[in-house]
């Protein structure tokens, strides 16, 4: 689970509803001082929000990049049903990302966090030729997660199935208390009691099963980036470095992350993806 340093938005970052054909979705924005060089949505992974790229938004605002980190259909502040699992099928889920993007408007870059990496490839590999400007993949792998964490993530589909959202949150944290006691029991706990169970028992299903779609993606003619930390324990680091190589995509490893660089090392990772969109507008 990323925690993210507040879920409050600094100054020069709007919370704001993204309306769109597919409907309403919470997001945090920012917007660059001065004309725009690009733009940017972000994709959170499981079990997170848009407030886990919250450290990110303004460096790449203050790079040139109009930024909108997104809230998924049942994620967090956007709403979703709470017993029905067919709207959180990937395929539904890739149309949502389409639909924001158009909503978005321009040629925005794509950037997927863990499960929004898998959610960002499928849009990808949807999108009519022109509709995202680049696609970046941070800590999120090839097919299905390691073992260990299937075995983690079946565990909590499981008990979704019998308790409730504030009973499921109770046995987290006897396996995995967070590490900052100032999110500890409040924004944390919050973010949790507001995802759809729904949302989570498909995506969380959708982890475990995920097929290898490396191939198909490396046809795409879009510039790919391969973001992670230095070790990972959902996608192994070799896991990464082999798509990335398979991808022919700019590889970048930040250094004293883990699983969660947008909230391990903000700064850095900010510094990785401008360097990145920088590079895409030159290219021919």
């Amino acid at each position: 689970m990323s925690r993210p340093p507040t879920f409050i938005p600094p100054p020069g970052v709007d919370a704001r509803v993204l309306k769109t054909a597919r409907g309403d979705f919470a997001v945090l924005e920012a917007r660059p001082a001065g004309e725009a060089k690009g733009t940017a949505l972000l994709l959170p992974g499981f079990t997170g929000s848009k407030e886990d790229f919250i450290a990110l938004l303004r460096p790449l605002a203050e790079a040139g990049y109009r930024t909108i980190a997104v809230d998924g259909r049942g994620q967090y502040e956007s709403t979703g049903p709470t017993d029905d699992e067919s709207p959180y099928e990937q395929g539904e889920l890739a149309q949502d990302v389409l639909a924001q993007a158009d909503a978005v408007g321009g040629t925005p870059h794509l950037l997927g966090h863990s499960l929004g990496g898998l959610i960002a490839r499928a849009a990808a590999l949807r999108a009519p030729a022109d509709t995202f400007a680049s696609l970046t993949l941070m800590a999120s792998g090839p097919a299905r997660i390691a073992p260990s964490q299937q075995a983690r993530a079946t565990m909590l589909t499981d008990a979704l199935g019998v308790l409730s959202m504030a009973e499921a949150w109770a046995a987290i944290q006897a396996m995995d208390p967070p590490e900052d006691a100032d999110l500890d029991g409040t924004a944390l706990r919050d973010r949790w009691l507001r995802h759809s169970p729904a949302q989570l028992i498909a995506t969380g299903k959708q982890l475990c099963v995920e097929p290898d779609r490396v191939t198909e993606l490396a046809a795409v003619p879009l510039p790919k980036h391969v973001v992670s930390g230095e070790r990972d324990d959902t996608w192994p680091i070799p896991w990464l470095d082999d798509m990335a190589a398979r991808l022919h995509a700019h590889r970048t490893v930040i250094s004293g992350a883990e699983h969660s660089p947008n909230t391990d090392r903000p700064a850095e990772t900010a510094a990785a993806l401008i360097t990145f969109w920088d590079r895409t507008a030159k290219r021919p």
